[in-house]
């Protein structure tokens, strides 16, 4: 990729195509992906993106790894530490990954839910990754008490981490790894992590749509019915069952429906549609001591030709501490809806003739300081490109191979215009009536000739570019002939914070709606705390009136993160787009264009 060699390009696209889809139906010969549109073979530099959006690349072909299989992670722990006055701790993991894929570089993959008042947490969110053999991948477990909404780890109490391999977890008898949860500075005993590995079956797609209501359950509580939840496990290797969902609570009601769920098929039974599952139903406490009310072993196949299970809990049945003469079931659930669906991939729909619609919009506030001088955040020379460049050109080289006109708008914002107007969204070559730019070079030379006519000036508004870009968006999705076929995706390159959060969350929660993303790249060394939150990994934004964003789409990372490596900055922006347009279609019921 930084020599825009053929062979790079290609070679990597083979690793992300490799990534989403496996290996094409009629492969080329190894090392080499699916030939390009129109059938040229080998392809022409540019005719497929390098590793941003998988991963599986590490800057030069020789080092493009396929993965050895991809494995899932399912985490629990046993006696944590109290650091709560009055109750158990309320555990969450934070599960990184480090590896010549992360540039060696801690990552994080993802956090597990909270659990209130909870000493041996089963958590349901699982983790998928890819497994190298030939590669050392570490991987780190922080195991957190946590004290409240905020995504900032620093503001919850750590309780203690464990770091291992990933081979070192897959090498454990039946997958099944434990070790002690430490930390340096405490040497009192943190609890043990169990995390219980599994390879995903290739074929083990689609989800599974479920919904179910009870009735007739057991009363558990003094002064009330009960507060029941469910939760379904499935069975591993070693006959453990490990949790993979937790219904919602539904409070003093002895014949609740719950709400629809949706789990991926390799979640749910990783293909093999007769693996025992277990389901149970819990009457809920606040102090954690749920109460069982009673439990019964299913499968898949089960659960799609069955109608209705009893619920059985063992304490009453002959034998057991409380055994009933007569006992039949502590209540019954039954089945409203299990279907299994088939889920199109990114690449379903990229085959189907979806087009990224990109938008670079680059900050012209006076904060980055003097084009002319060194100092400058603009600063360029014929030797050295500067970080909005760089940025523009690792994102965009990219996102263009997907774009059939490669014709761009391109926008700045904060920068006071020939006429003397101070604007929030003006065209980067000048001319509102025609503000597209030709592929990647285009882009570069608006926004380098813009520099010599636009006056840098403020504040930093985002507002008005979502806007602009949102106006696109919601145009193409009123189309039907446009249904799947386009979605947009807008860059924002800024040196600092914003002065409209206010406004920008407002915008952001409206473009949820559309099919848009957007990426927000810092340069320079900025405080950039606000544009974290921007970023809703953990929790949806909420607007001025309470309105909740249908999906995340916002992507935040600071270039000085990747110490100059404008590969891996593109790789981790691009990480979450092929999710959110997945995630897009299927909120918006839009398949796939069969091919």
């Amino acid at each position: 990729f930084a020599q825009d060699t053929p062979c790079q390009l290609f070679a990597t696209a083979s690793a992300i195509m490799a990534y989403y889809q496996g290996p094409p139906p009629s492969a080329p010969p190894a090392g080499y992906g699916m030939a390009p549109p129109g059938g040229a073979y080998p392809p022409p530099a540019g005719a497929y993106p390098p590793g941003g959006v998988a991963g599986p690349y590490s800057g030069h072909p020789s080092q493009v790894s396929v993965p050895s299989s991809k494995i899932l992670l399912k985490l629990s722990a046993r006696d944590l530490v109290k650091l709560d006055m009055t109750s158990e701790s309320d555990p969450l993991c934070v599960v990184s990954l480090k590896s010549l894929q992360t540039r060696d570089q801690w990552v994080e993959l993802g956090r597990t839910e909270r659990i209130k008042n909870c000493k041996n947490p089963e958590w349901s969110k699982s983790f998928e990754i890819d497994y190298f053999f030939e590669e050392k991948q570490e991987i780190m477990f922080g195991v957190y008490d946590s004290d409240g909404k905020s995504p900032k780890l620093d503001e919850h109490d750590h309780i203690g981490d464990v770091v291992a391999s990933v081979g070192q977890i897959v090498g454990e008898a039946g997958g099944s790894f434990s070790r002690e949860i430490t930390r340096a500075d405490k040497g009192k005993k943190r609890g043990i992590l169990h995390v219980h590995a599994e390879e995903m079956h290739p074929k083990a797609t689609g989800e599974v749509r479920c919904q179910f209501r009870a009735e007739g359950l057991d009363k558990k509580d003094w002064f009330g019915k009960s507060d029941p939840f469910l939760t379904f496990s499935s069975q591993a290797a070693d006959g453990s069952f490990r949790k993979f969902h937790q219904t919602e609570t539904i409070k003093n009601n002895l014949n609740p429906t719950w709400r629809e769920f949706t789990i991926p098929v390799n979640v749910f039974c990783n293909g093999d549609f007769d693996r025992k599952i277990e389901v149970k139903c819990y009457d809920w406490d606040s102090d954690g001591q749920n109460d069982l009310i009673g439990t019964f072993i299913t499968t898949l196949n089960d659960l799609q030709t069955g109608n209705k299970w009893g619920f059985i809990n063992p304490k009453k049945m002959p034998g057991g501490k409380k055994a009933k003469k007569g006992y039949v079931n502590s209540g019954v659930l039954h089945k409203m809806s299990v279907t299994v669906e088939k889920t199109d991939s990114f690449m379903d729909f990229l085959l189907g003739g979806l087009e990224l619609m990109f938008t670079p919009a680059i900050d012209f506030t006076g904060s980055n300081g003097n084009p002319s001088l060194p100092t400058s955040l603009h600063y360029n020379t014929p030797y050295q490109m500067n970080e909005y460049e760089r940025a523009i050109r690792a994102i965009g080289t990219i996102i263009q191979d997907y774009d059939a006109d490669k014709q761009f708008p391109c926008f700045g914002y904060g920068g006071k215009l020939p006429n003397g107007e101070v604007s929030h969204e003006f065209a980067l070559n000048l001319n509102p009536a025609n503000p597209y730019c030709h592929m990647v070079e285009g882009v570069v030379q608006a926004y380098k000739s813009s520099l010599n006519a636009v006056q840098l000036w403020g504040p930093t508004n985002f507002a008005p570019i979502i806007q602009q870009v949102a106006g696109f968006a919601a145009k193409s999705q009123a189309d039907a002939s446009k249904q799947g076929k386009e979605y947009f995706v807008l860059l924002i390159l800024t040196d600092g914070a914003i002065s409209d959060t206010g406004a920008t969350i407002n915008a952001i929660v409206a473009a949820a709606k559309l099919p848009m993303s957007i990426i927000i790249i810092g340069v320079g060394g900025a405080d950039f705390s606000t544009m974290e939150m921007l970023d809703g990994d953990d929790g949806h934004l909420k607007d001025s009136r309470h309105n909740t964003a249908q999906r995340d789409i916002v992507q935040f990372v600071p270039f000085r993160k990747f110490h100059g490596d404008a590969v891996g900055l593109a790789r981790d922006v691009l990480a979450e787009l092929p999710h959110q347009v997945v995630d897009y279609m299927k909120k918006q019921g839009i398949r796939a264009v069969q091919h």
